[in-house]
């Protein structure tokens, strides 16, 4: 599998089938965009990815999506259908495992199946791309409604935390003062599974 190969997989009738490819410099504004509607703001209560009760102010930005490009061993997986820009993930080689983040779904669309679509494309780009053996990330504590549908998909919890960067607007606003990440983890098997 190579990074710029497009594919796409079977869908359900009547529901254009998503195409998968590497993200490029030019996909980089719609790329913000799609991650700042899933989390942040009023577009992404339309969603239950939202983050919007937690944190204001932005996801991320352009300069950020750029630098995620550009670094070696690190691809931005995106998903179209029917040429529009649906949902995005971030894959990153960490040793002998993958850290996957920027898990975006158009909140218009989430609840559809594509979340896991996109999830099993990541698992199996880091098998492929890099023979990782795990898949790891970070999800703000408070959000037990998103870890709960990692845990349903093979994730767990690692006991490890990371602290949220306040003062750095870059990655928004704290809404409350004891926000924190809870580190999660999937083996992932060879075999696909």
């Amino acid at each position: 599998m190579t990074a710029a190969e497009p594919t796409s997989a079977p869908t359900a009738e009547g529901v254009p089938a998503p195409v998968f490819r590497a993200a490029e410099v030019r996909d980089v504004p719609a790329l913000v965009a799609l991650v700042e509607s899933a989390y942040r703001g009023e577009s992404s209560r339309a969603g239950w990815t939202t983050e919007a009760h937690l944190l204001e102010g932005q996801r991320t930005d352009a300069a950020a999506v750029a630098e995620l490009l550009e670094r070696p061993d690190s691809v931005v997986l995106l998903v179209e259908r029917d040429g529009a820009l649906a949902a995005c993930c971030h894959v990153e080689r960490r040793g002998s495992a993958a850290y996957f983040g920027m898990f975006s779904v158009s909140p218009l669309i989430q609840g559809g199946g594509l979340g896991r679509q996109v999830l099993a494309r990541a698992e199996e780009w880091a098998r492929a791309a890099w023979g990782a053996t795990a898949m790891e990330m970070t999800v703000i504590e408070q959000r037990a409604d998103l870890i709960a549908w990692y845990e349903r998909r093979g994730f767990a919890r690692t006991g490890d935390f990371e602290p949220f960067p306040y003062g750095d607007e870059r990655f928004g606003v704290p809404l409350r003062p004891d926000l924190r990440f809870v580190k999660l983890a999937k083996r992932l098997d060879r075999d696909g599974s």
